[in-house]
């Protein structure tokens, strides 16, 4: 007997449209996420290029090459300072959360608090919805009754009480992913609680800190609102407020200054980021599998 073939037309239709519809939803996707990239992009050209251009606009062109905006800075008695300034509110601020908060993360972790878990999400709702704007008039208050205005001290309580409980949130997560049984060998060997946090937990949850170090760097140093209420002085305002002097006599934005004031301002997040990034590396999840 001779065997009829399988009429295979309109399956092999089928599949040849699903394999076109696949290619152009691949295709259409890569254009989408070029122009995301472009649009993300042009920015980050424009910052480079526009310090180096004699008149810069807020368009993108090849720079008329010029290292004058960098003098006209320079002569600018608050600029390097200001810079300095947030490096210190910065780094003093990095140190106050990620102190605080890993030893906050640790205990919430190992201590059965009953309703510690709405606890902590009622600190990260409250420390999201009520924002710097919104508790600024009662915040001001406090620290002109307790003598800070114009004090780096009150401001770095400030800042790091508005980071601390998103801190805690997230090393919550990589204390609860090491496992309790490091901890018991450590104790075995007679290590208090403090040197099990010193040597066990924080080597195992170095990303974690690693991150939070970084990111409360970077929330702190385009703070505007926080230093510039509580902070006269213009020798000790950080950069983000001096940004704003940045005008010429009619009033206009100078953008020779701003752009190459960006440039800079920009430049030590940057290297931070590469330097603790290439000896410690960043994971959004805890150290260890148990």
């Amino acid at each position: 007997m001779t065997a009829t073939p399988a009429k295979t037309g309109p399956v092999t239709s089928v599949a040849r449209n699903r394999t076109v519809r696949q290619y152009v939803a691949r295709v259409l996707f890569a254009v989408l996420m070029t122009l995301v990239g472009v649009l993300f992009a042009l920015p980050m050209v424009w910052l480079v290029l526009a310090p180096f251009d004699a008149t810069p606009t807020l368009s993108l062109e090849w720079p008329d090459w010029t290292l004058d905006n960098f003098a006209r800075l320079a002569e600018n008695p608050y600029a390097l300072r200001s810079i300095g300034n947030s490096l210190i509110l910065g780094v003093g601020t990095m140190v106050i959360v990620v102190g605080l908060g890993a030893l906050a993360a640790y205990a919430m972790s190992r201590i059965r608090i009953p309703g510690r878990d709405g606890i902590l999400y009622a600190l990260l709702l409250l420390s999201s919805i009520v924002t710097g704007t919104a508790a600024m008039v009662p915040t001001f208050q406090i620290i002109t009754q307790l003598g800070l205005i114009n004090n780096y001290v009150g401001v770095l309580l400030v800042l790091a009480g508005g980071i601390l409980p998103t801190v805690i949130f997230i090393l919550k997560d990589f204390m609860d992913s090491i496992p309790k049984s490091y901890e018991e060998s450590a104790r075995l060997y007679g290590a208090g609680p403090f040197r099990i946090l010193r040597d066990v937990v924080a080597p195992i949850a170095r990303p974690g800190l690693a991150f939070i170090s970084i990111w409360t760097i970077v929330q702190v140093w385009g703070n505007f609102l926080v230093p510039f209420i509580l902070l006269r002085s213009p020798d000790l305002q950080p950069a983000a407020v001096l940004m704003y002097t940045f005008y010429t006599e009619s009033g206009q934005a100078d953008l020779r200054l701003i752009s190459t004031f960006a440039l800079l301002f920009s430049a030590p997040v940057l290297i931070i980021y590469f330097v603790v990034n290439r000896r410690y590396g960043f994971r959004f999840h805890g150290g260890i599998k148990s």
